[in-house]
């Protein structure tokens, strides 16, 4: 495949670029900002592709400015879209990476497709708002929605909780200061996602919304846990009340039903890899 790539240079975007080149595809990484739709109309007719992932996004929950997720995430995802379109493409597939934050706080879980999103922050509502606006909007693409639930790995941004960890434990830091620690998360790797992103583009029944997870999770104590059994270093968990989200999401646990009966068992790591992974890495 030759698939045009948004977000080519971020977290997610990086990992799956070299996934997808290791699988012998091409990947054409989009530079144009998504919020300018003339450029980005542009660029797309010029290129020659026939499967499309979308990554690009503000993707940290606590980003300052809340218009932003809407001018990125919503408004810049529906430029795209129609960039795609007016470029006639024969596609095989357009994925549009969303996320689990759009299912909020509700009692269900783990939380299969069928749950009816309920988002409590910006993040999620852009997001929320992005999914419904390309179906509206798809006029016969070969669309694939996905909702990750939270992954890490090398290169994540340091605002992220996984992240922050290995670098305290790295650097063998004596204390570290938290927001709520009374949450439960998927801590999937990120090769995981993009094996399963390579998965949902190249299987022709794929169509809809997948949940992109395992199932499993963590709270705090077992991430911590793990990271001084691989270190051997302890370290003095704080909180902060400023770090504290009012609206934060109690616990995320995906049903990856839907994703294995479509695509196989993607490989899966176990987090005890992906950490030890992210410490040697950062080292």
């Amino acid at each position: 495949m030759k698939i045009l790539l948004s977000g080519a240079h971020g977290f997610t975007g990086v990992q799956f670029t070299r996934s997808a080149l290791a699988a012998g595809h091409e990947v054409l990484p989009l530079k144009t900002d998504l919020t300018n739709a003339s450029a980005l109309r542009e660029e797309v007719a010029a290129l020659d592709f026939d499967a499309v992932v979308h990554l690009a996004a503000i993707s940290f929950v606590g980003h300052s400015d809340s218009r932003a997720f809407y001018d990125v995430n919503l408004f810049g995802s529906l430029n795209l879209l129609d960039a795609v379109k007016a470029a006639g493409r024969p596609l095989r597939k357009v994925l549009l990476a969303s996320s689990a934050n759009v299912y909020g706080n509700c009692e269900q879980s783990p939380i299969a497709e069928s749950q009816t999103p309920a988002p409590v922050n910006h993040y999620a509502m852009s997001k929320l708002a992005m999914e419904l606006m390309a179906n509206a909007r798809a006029d016969g693409l070969p669309l694939v929605v996905t909702r990750p639930f939270n992954y890490t790995g090398p290169g994540q941004a340091p605002q992220f909780v996984i992240p922050k960890l290995v670098d305290h434990f790295r650097r063998r830091a004596p204390a570290v200061t938290l927001g709520n620690l009374d949450v439960e998360r998927e801590y999937n790797d990120v090769r995981f996602v993009c094996e399963a992103y390579l998965r949902l583009l190249q299987e022709p029944a794929a169509r809809g919304t997948y949940n992109v997870c395992t199932g499993v999770t963590y709270n705090f104590a077992g991430v911590i846990g793990i990271l001084e059994s691989l270190t051997g270093h302890r370290l003095d968990v704080r909180t902060d009340v400023a770090l504290m989200r009012a609206n934060e999401v109690h616990r995320l646990c995906g049903d990856p039903s839907r994703l294995r009966e479509t695509i196989g068992e993607p490989p899966a790591y176990a987090l005890k890899e992906t950490l030890s992974w992210m410490l040697s890495d950062a080292a």
